[in-house]
C-alpha cells in the first residue's frame, strides 16, 4: 500500500469531511423540521390533509434518491427561464443547494414516516388522560403526543440520519468534492484506487460511530426517566 499518497491527500479529505457534514446536518436540521408537520399531517383523518402527504412520502420514498438528484439538479436546467423569473435559478444552478435540496426532501420523507409510526404508537390512554385535562389540538400534540411519539420513534430515526449521512456519498455525482468526490478525483489521476477508497472508508467508520454515540447519547437522555434505576418515591 501507498501511504505517501494518503498522507499528502489528507488536507483534501479534512475539506471533503467538513463539506459532508455540513451538507448531513443541513438535511437532517431542515428534514427534522419538514418531517413533524408531515408526520401530523399523515395521520389526519381529513383526506385532504393526509393526501398531500402521502402523495410526497410516496414519490420520495418510492424513487431512488440518485434519480432526485438528477432531477433538481440536471432537470432544474430545462426551466431555466422560468427560475430565474421567479428569482430561485441562482439557487439551483449550485450543486450544494440541489444536494442539501434532495437529501433534505428524501430524508423528510423517510423521517416523517417514522414519526407517524411513533405517534400513532402513542398509548391511547395517556391522549384520553390529556384531554381529560382540558388539552386538545396543538397544546396536546406539543406536550403530549409529540415527545411521546419521538422517545418511540428515536432509534429508528437514529439509523434514518445514519443512512444519511451515507447516501451524502452520492453528491460527488454533481461535482461536489465531498470524502467520496475527493477519493474519486485523486484516485481518477493517481490509479491509487485502493489507497484512497480504503481511507474514504474508515473517515466514513469514524463519522457513523461518532454519530452513532451522539445519538445514543440523547436517547438515554429522552428517555432517562424510563430508566429501571430510576426510584420512585
Amino acid at each position: 500500500m501507498e501511504t505517501s499518497i494518503i498522507i499528502n491527500t489528507l488536507p483534501r479529505f479534512l475539506n471533503g469531511t467538513i463539506l459532508t457534514l455540513e451538507i448531513t446536518a443541513l438535511s437532517v436540521i431542515i428534514g427534522f423540521v419538514l418531517a413533524i408537520p408531515l408526520s401530523i399531517m399523515r395521520v389526519s383523518k381529513n383526506p385532504l390533509i393526509r393526501m398531500p402527504a402521502f402523495c410526497f412520502n410516496f414519490y420520495f420514498r418510492g424513487t431512488p434518491l440518485l434519480v432526485q438528484l438528477f432531477l433538481i439538479y440536471y432537470g432544474s436546467g430545462q426551466f431555466q427561464s422560468f427560475l430565474s423569473d421567479i428569482g430561485l435559478w441562482q439557487f439551483f444552478r449550485e450543486a450544494y443547494f440541489c444536494a442539501v435540496l434532495s437529501l433534505t426532501l428524501n430524508t423528510a420523507a423517510y423521517s416523517s414516516e417514522i414519526f407517524r409510526g411513533g405517534i400513532e404508537g402513542v398509548p391511547f390512554g395517556e391522549i384520553e388522560a390529556a384531554r381529560a385535562c382540558g388539552m386538545s389540538g396543538i397544546l396536546l400534540y406539543r406536550r403530549i403526543i409529540m415527545p411521546a411519539a419521538l422517545r418511540i420513534a428515536w432509534p429508528a430515526y437514529t439509523n434514518e440520519v445514519v443512512f444519511l449521512l451515507q447516501a451524502s456519498s452520492l453528491v460527488s455525482i454533481i461535482t461536489l468534492m465531498d470524502i467520496t468526490g475527493v477519493a474519486r478525483v485523486v484516485s481518477a489521476r493517481s490509479f491509487a484506487f485502493y489507497e484512497l477508497f480504503i481511507t474514504a472508508a474508515v473517515i466514513y467508520l469514524i463519522l457513523v460511530y461518532g454519530l452513532i454515540f451522539v445519538f445514543k447519547r440523547i436517547e438515554r437522555k429522552i428517555t432517562a426517566h424510563l430508566s429501571p434505576d430510576v426510584i420512585i418515591h
